[in-house]
This record gives C-alpha cells, structure tokens and sequence, in this order.
C-alpha cells in the first residue's frame, strides 16, 4: 500500500527512510530520507512483501487487514516482475485457492473460488468492475487484491467466493521509470515502458505501455496486443487530490478450442496440434477512463467520489470446437465436423461511488465507519449469426446448419485446407440494459483493543431488461422482454479477537444474492437466491512480522438455488424449464492455510493449501434436474502453491536472484454437470453422464537473474517437468496447458 514504507523498516531494520512521494490516502507529500547502516543515502528502497498491515483498497474502507473478519492476500509488483508474468493467470498462481477455470477459446481466462466462477461481477480493476472477456494486461499492474468470501457488502451483487481487485501503478512526485524488453519461446517479444514524476509541483504524471506479438506453442496461433495507460496526479491542496487515468488494450487473437473429445476421453493429439481453420481471427478493444477525487477533512474524515467509464468490444470469426460426426454411414476413428461460428460482443459500463469514511468514540469505545452509495450502468450487445452457404450434408442428405467441413483429426494436414471466409448474416441482436444501486453502513466497534465487531448492511437494486432484434422476420420485429427487477438487502457482521499485536481470531456471517432466470409457477419473476456464508479464522504474525500465517475455514450454501418447478399452479406435471421454484440447494466447505515469510532480508516465500468440497446437497430429481451429492464441475478438491524470489544484497554475488514456483491442481471435472433423465413415456430414469474427469497436475517454474546497477536481466524455465494437462470450458473449449517454454527479461531503470 501506499504507507507501507514505514512498515518495511520495522520489518527489516536497516535504513532510516524514505523518499518524497504523493500519500494518495493522506493526499499530503511527505519528504524522508534514505540511508543505509553506514549513513549513506540510498537512491531506492525496494520494499516487499506480501502480508499487508495496513488497509487494501479492494476493503475500500480503510480497515487494517488484522482488523478485518476475513482473508486477504496481495502480489506486489516486485513478485509479478520477478514471475516475469505475462498473463493474470500466472499472477494468480501465487494465490491460494483462486484457479484458471477455463482458457474459453483463447479469448479470455475465468478464474474460480471456493467452488464459484469469479466470472465478470467478481473482476476489478482500480476498484470497478471489469469486464473479463479479455485477457487483462499485467505490465501496468502495481499489485494484485485478493478480498477471500464474501464481498457483497461493499460491491453488491458479487459471487460469494472472493473478489480480485487489479490495482494500476499511479503517478508520483519523484521521476524515475524503468523501459523493457521481454523476448521467449515461440518468437514472444514484448517492449514495455514506466515513465513517471513531477509536471509542477501541484501535477504528477506516470505513463506505461508495452507492446506484445508472439506465436504461440499451438500451431497458427498468434497474438498482437497495443497498451498504453497515462494517469495524471492533480494535487488540489493538502488535502484534496485528483486521480485521472485512462486504459487502453487493442488485441488480436486467434480463436482456438483447442482439441477434441470421444465421449468423455480427451483426444490424444499432439499438444501443438491446431484444428480451427487456418483464416479464423478474434479481436478486441478494451476502454477504460476514470476519476478518483480523495478529499481529507482532517486525520478522522475522508470523503472519496469515484467514477468510471468502460468500453468493451470483441468479435471473432472462425470454427469452433469440432464435433463427432456419426452422421455418415463409413464413420470412422477421427471424423469430426468444424462448425462454423461469428460472434460480436459489446458492453459498455459506467460506475460511480460516493463515500465517506471516517472516525469516532463514545465513551471509549472506538467506532470506524464506512458508509456510502454506488451506481453502475451495464450496456451489452450480442448478435447471432448464420452462414449462407450450405456445406456439409448428413447421412440423409440434409445440410447441417453452420458446418464448414468434414475432416479427419488424426489426418488434418495445414497445407491442403480450404481457405474460403464463408459470409453470415446476423440473425439476431440481444441489448441487455442493467442498472444497479446501492447504499451501504458498516462500523467496526473496537469495544476494547482486543475485541471488535464490524457490523454492515447494504440495500442493493438491481434492474435488467433485454430487447431482442429479429432480423430473418419480415418486417424486422423488436420484442421488448420483461424488465426484472430484484431488490435484496445483504447483512455482514463479525467478531475479531487479538489477545496480542500479532494474533487475531475472528469469525464471521454475511450473505449475497444472485438474480436468476425464469418465472414462477404463478408467472411472476423468480426472486434472487440468497446466499449465507459463514467463516471463521485465525492470523499470526510471528517474528516481528517475519512470517504471517492465516488458516479459515468457512461454509456458503445457497438454500434458495432455483429449479424447474415439480407442477405448474394448477397441479398438472411441469414440463417447462423456464418454470422455476427456489428449492435446491448447493454447499461449499473448506479449509484454507495461507503462509507468507520473509525470513532474511531479499527472501520472499509464499506457500498456501486449500481444501474445497462444493456439491449439489439438495435437488428436486425432476427431469433434468442435478444429482444430489454431485461435485460441481470446474472445482478441484485440493489446490497448493509454493514460491520463493531470493535476491542476495551483499558479497560477491551482490544482484543475484534466484526463484521458483509450484502450483499443484487437484482432481477435477470438466464439461457439464450430470443430470436425471426421465423417459416420459416409460418413466424410467437414467443418468446423462456428461463429466469429463481431468487429472490432477503440477507445474514448476525457475527463474534466475542479475542486477547490476541499473541495468538488470532475468530469465525464466516455465514449467520444467514438461506436464501436460486442460483447462476444460463446459465441452467446448478444451485446451492444452503450455509445456516447457523460455522467457528473458532485460531492464533498464533511470
């Protein structure tokens, strides 16, 4: 955080610190000095670690982490560039219990916690929702927040599992800046740039941008990516501050499915092996500008107003996940059918957040308020597309609808494809207009110092209606669906107890909604599903901070998950799946142990294990219905990590590093949950068995560096023991984790 210079020093008792910079939290310059133990002035302070003391911006309140009733982890941008990261799906590696869920068809990465998808309504960015249909560029990143549970006091309507908040680099009032070279396997080159310091004296500025074009370890994949992020620094007065910042991706990817599946097997093809067409093309362009005003009253009151403007855009063309085709009568081992596939997607967010936070006694007892409203505004676009041509006859002699050709896997050779861009029409265009409002209170009561209550409640609103263009009627039709409204209020409270400085037990209950689809039996919207989550842990610092250790242990269940409803309201048999009633019920449980140390000074260890159980404990075995008892699909039971960065500070070897990660995922499923399936005819049921069993899985990967000066170099061995393993995306996109690849980092600070 941006306090943490003075916390570093206590840790490693070794300088007197620090430098002139911009307190974004006390909006006031603080002008320090640098020194080593024999009284020479330092020009930098490298300060790691990752156990935060003080608050973190995805809590948004101001509370410091030991005070708060629930986990948190941060990777700085020291680990990230030491991982020499180039995706966010290596930076969360070194998160404990958040994993990549799927790599959907190359354009976007989805993460999964504590058994739910993060999805777009968990991913922030500077503390607004993201939208996470692109692959987020990490090199502007100053860190990464991971806020573990729930969330929905502070964000509405957010996935129980965890939020992850990406936090950009900011302006400051000292030049400096650092440009890169990144290069690796598969002709990867990556130029990147970090410029910053004072216009004025009242105006700071920071600018970074890369840019990246690499091959990849699949055949015919290729990615071309732009980046620039400037932000301005407007210090009004000693206590008011301005934030400008602007974000820009353009980014040209190849569409890939990866490879193919036999019933629930895995093809087994080369890890290389490409089976798109080889025209097949995806684009995106991501927007974002925002403004952060910070105003301090004084030491007790602060006063924050946020706002946001997102724009999104992407859109592909190509084939799609190939298919079995059993539609002739010579089938044979490896015919598969390439269906043809164009999307277009848009989306278009604007958020605004007002609040204030600030502190307090009565009597003795000390109160640390957080209080405030939001708004956001969601607008997206979907169109449908058909093709024209009709190209690929079944056994009757039927064309099957969006199918571009029939080839062999086994025998699909680059040079001899067809390269012909067939042309579709769009057929349909879904506008989907969201609107959310919400208020919020919480307080944390420090009774004594060593217990406190945080207390909160939040009133969220939730309003969504799609409009749906038919383009293949004539006239064209615009139908206008049913504008649903959902309204739920989301209750938090927890006990934190710290019989020391460096201990704190706490526990905690709160709960969150989830919208749903679909009507009652009486026609009428279904109301949201409510979600209780309770949690409890302990954190413990050891060693004047040295190492920190944290164990929770929690359980969600969503008593109010929606199912097709048994009978309709006049007591007859339902048929209709859109007919619902909120009657099932999912649980997630499980245990997480997160262990950070930095036991000498230059040495960072991040090590965590976390256990997960996520099943479906209550179904209605209608039609098809879930199993009861079924583990959801995507949620390893176990999930570890383990890294150290080592950079040695004095001696012969002074600027060495050296580091390693692992990164083990346990036994999963892919594809889709089971389901009951009733014959209506003879009523007997049977099971569609539609789970794809994956294998556990753990990867390595080394890196070693020198620094000399400002000039330093480092180079990296991902994935050392060459394993092979899938990110399974329902069962359509099923692709290959990479194999043992090469990456070289060469930098320069002025």
């Amino acid at each position: 955080m941006k306090h943490n210079l003075l916390l570093a020093l206590s840790l490693l008792s070794f300088a007197s610190y620090s430098q002139e910079y911009a307190d974004a939290d006390n909006a006031s310059t603080v002008n320090d000095t640098v020194k080593n133990k024999k009284g020479e002035i330092l020009n930098e302070v490298l300060i790691t670690t990752n156990k935060p003391k003080k608050p973190i911006e995805a809590a948004r309140s101001g509370i410091k982490v030991m005070d708060l009733p629930q986990s948190v982890q941060i990777i700085g941008n020291d680990i990230i560039s030491q991982q020499q990261a180039i995706r966010l799906s290596e930076v969360v590696k070194n998160l404990n219990g958040v994993y990549v869920g799927s790599a959907r068809g190359g354009a976007q990465e989805s993460f999964f916690s504590r058994g739910y998808d993060m999805g777009a309504n968990n991913m922030f960015k500077n503390g607004f929702r993201f939208s996470s249909g692109s692959m987020p560029e990490v090199s502007s990143l100053e860190k990464v927040e991971f806020l573990k549970g729930s969330a929905a006091l502070l964000y509405g309507n957010v996935a129980p599992g965890g939020i992850l908040n990406m936090v950009t680099k900011t302006p400051q009032f000292t030049k400096g800046g650092e440009i890169s070279m990144q290069m690796g396997s598969n002709s990867f080159y990556k130029p990147s740039i970090d410029i910053y310091g004072p216009l004025n004296k009242y105006i700071a500025f920071r600018f970074t941008g890369s840019y990246e074009n690499s091959e990849s370890f699949r055949d015919i994949v290729k990615n071309e990516r732009y980046y620039i992020n400037p932000s301005f620094l407007f210090k009004v007065s000693d206590k008011t501050q301005i934030v400008l910042q602007g974000d820009y991706l353009s980014y040209d990817w190849t569409p890939d499915f990866g490879t193919g599946i036999i019933g629930k097997q895995i093809v087994d093809l080369p890890r290389n092996k490409y089976l798109g067409a080889l025209w097949s093309y995806g684009k995106t362009t991501q927007t974002s500008v925002s403004a952060l005003v910070n105003h301090n009253f004084n030491d007790n009151w602060k006063l924050n107003f946020n706002t946001s403007f997102q724009n999104y855009n992407r859109t592909s063309k190509g084939t799609e996940r190939v298919s079995i085709d059993t539609t002739i009568p010579n089938y044979k081992d490896g015919d598969y059918i390439r269906p043809l596939g164009q999307n277009q997607n848009f989306e278009q967010i604007i958020g605004e957040q007002l609040s204030l936070q600030g502190i307090f006694y009565t009597g003795k007892v000390k109160h640390q308020i957080f209080t405030g409203v939001d708004f956001e505004n969601s607008f997206t676009q979907a169109y449908t597309y058909a093709f024209d041509e009709k190209m690929v006859k079944d056994a009757k002699g039927k064309y099957i609808v969006n199918a571009y050709d029939r080839v062999n896997i086994y025998d699909l050779i680059y040079d001899n494809q067809r390269m012909d861009i067939p042309n579709a029409n769009a057929t349909k265009l879904v506008n989907t207009d969201s609107n959310r409002f919400g208020v919020y209170a919480q307080d944390l009561i420090s009774i004594t110092e060593q217990f406190k209550v945080l207390a909160g409640l939040r009133w969220s609103w939730q309003e969504t209606q799609a409009t749906t263009t038919d383009y293949t009627k004539k006239p064209t039709t615009i139908t206008e669906g049913q504008k649903l409204t959902d309204q739920a209020f989301s209750p938090k409270v927890g006990l934190v107890y710290q019989p020391t400085k460096n201990t704190s037990l706490f526990a905690s209950y709160a709960n969150s909604f989830t919208p749903n689809t679909g009507t009652t039996v009486d026609l009428q919207p279904i109301k949201p599903s409510i979600i209780d989550q309770y949690e409890a842990g302990i954190k413990q610092d050891f060693l004047k901070g040295l190492l920190s250790t944290n164990v929770t242990v929690y359980q969600i269940t969503n008593s109010n998950l929606a199912q097709t409803a048994e009978f309709k309201a006049d007591g007859t048999p339902n048929t209709d799946t859109n007919v619902k009633v909120l009657s099932g019920e999912t649980k997630s449980k499980g245990v997480e142990v997160d262990i950070t140390a930095r036991p000498v000074e230059g040495l960072n260890i991040i090590a965590g294990y976390s256990y997960n159980d996520m099943r479906y404990t209550k179904t209605s075995g209608l039609n098809g219905s879930f199993i009861e008892g079924d583990r959801l699909v995507r949620t390893p039971a176990n999930t570890a990590n383990l890294s150290f960065f080592y950079t040695l500070q004095d001696g012969f070897l002074k600027g060495v590093s050296v580091g390693a990660i692992g990164n083990y995922i346990g036994k999963r499923t892919g594809g889709w949950n089971n389901q009951v399936v009733i014959d209506p005819t003879t009523g007997v049921q049977t099971i569609n068995d539609r789970e794809i069993p994956l294998e556990a899985y753990t990867t390595v990967d080394i890196s070693a560096g020198y620094t000399w000066r400002k000039i330093s170099i480092l180079c990296k061995l991902s994935n050392i023991t060459n394993e092979l393993n899938y990110t399974v995306h329902e069962n359509y996109s099923v692709n290959p984790i990479a194999p043992r690849q090469v990456m070289t980092s060469l930098r320069y600070k002025f």
